[in-house]
């Protein structure tokens, strides 16, 4: 703010609101999401907000049930459990006691100060009366072992930090050869181990979390053996933009039996788009495609299968190319640009 008679104006303003009316409440909520979306492009704060149509798209396709034990690892300003309460509550709430265990089953936990109490503040807007199952902690500040089968979920939706390192030692939490400083890699190994078997999760990964040599091929192998990964949505650059511009992909698998085959979907930027941006972004209308092709799986334009074959064949590398898309330099190692370069130069 930036002066006290702003302060002073907003707070008569809020003051104004019936919390009493559901309309009211409803309303403000709404502008309160929007002030979370507009955290996206102040700095660090970014780091903080999945845009909503990616966390709706995740909770779909994970279709969480009432009585399940759902959790957000690094839940931020609680989009994912937002999410999850809304899916939940609008098929299978009928009651107050159903309500009462939608409340009580839902779990997050974040770092963070400042988006912690965002957190807690959207929980409440969506009528969670005491959310008192977000916790302000590191799970990964937490040896591997200590994790009991008390502590074992159903569902796990997330988009956990990438692009940074932990503080030195945490990586000490977790098995020998499992070790790392990339936060990304080691909630990934977090999540499998807090899954139940037959629990889901539906998590966002960066691009560099599907290759990569020695610690990131030993994940890739665990997660390959210990879950079902049955399909990866491969996302367009822009997504996370400003605070990101790496490419991201939704990770989606089942905890309990090995994977067979993965199927890929390449989300297609809509027309005229050359990627996302602040003022383009994602909507949520575009995942109609993923939706439609989600129940009825078949090789198309924008989808297709690779078996486990021809992942451990490439030492569990994960980063398959679209065979019916244009060839994207952008992933291609330095040796085979240079090689392309060189043709393009003769021509």
């Amino acid at each position: 703010m930036k002066s006290g008679t702003l302060i002073r104006q907003v707070v008569n303003k809020i003051n104004q609101i019936d919390f009493n009316r559901k309309d009211e409440r409803h309303l403000f909520n709404d502008i309160y999401e929007h002030m979370l979306k507009e955290l996206q492009s102040a700095g660090n704060a970014g780091e903080y907000y999945t845009p909503r149509p990616i966390t709706e798209f995740i909770v779909e396709m994970t279709g969480p049930k009432l009585g399940q034990k759902i959790l957000d690892p690094a839940c931020g300003t609680g989009g994912f459990l937002a999410n999850a309460i809304e899916y939940i509550r609008g098929r299978e709430v009928k009651s107050p006691k159903d309500e009462k265990k939608l409340q009580e089953s839902l779990f997050g936990v974040e770092v963070k100060p400042l988006p912690y109490l965002l957190a807690i503040t959207n929980l409440m807007l969506h009528n969670i009366e005491v959310p008192r199952q977000i916790r302000r902690a590191d799970m990964l500040a937490r040896p591997l072992r200590d994790y009991g089968p008390s502590d074992r979920v159903d569902i796990i939706v997330t988009n956990p930090p990438f692009g940074a390192m932990v503080a030195t030692g945490t990586d000490a939490n977790f098995p020998a050869e499992l070790r790392t400083r990339e936060t990304a890699d080691l909630f990934l190994v977090l999540i499998m181990h807090l899954l139940k078997s037959g629990g889901s999760a539906g998590i966002v990964l960066p691009d560099g979390s599907l290759f990569g040599e020695g610690v990131k091929t030993r994940i890739r192998a665990k997660l390959l053996e210990e879950c079902n990964l049955h399909t990866i949505v491969r996302l367009p650059q822009g997504v996370f933009s400003p605070y990101a511009g790496v490419k991201t992909n939704l990770l989606f698998f089942t905890k309990g039996e090995p994977t067979k085959e993965i199927w890929y979907f390449e989300h297609p930027l809509p027309e005229g788009y050359r990627a996302y941006s602040k003022n383009r972004p994602i909507q949520s209308k575009e995942f109609a495609l993923e939706r439609k092709w989600w129940q009825n799986r078949k090789k198309t334009a924008n989808a297709w299968k690779v078996s486990i074959k021809e992942i451990k064949d490439q030492n569990y590398n994960l980063d398959f190319k679209n065979p019916n898309g244009k060839t994207d330099l952008a992933h291609k190692p330095p040796a085979e640009l240079v090689k392309i370069l060189q043709k393009m130069k003769m021509k």
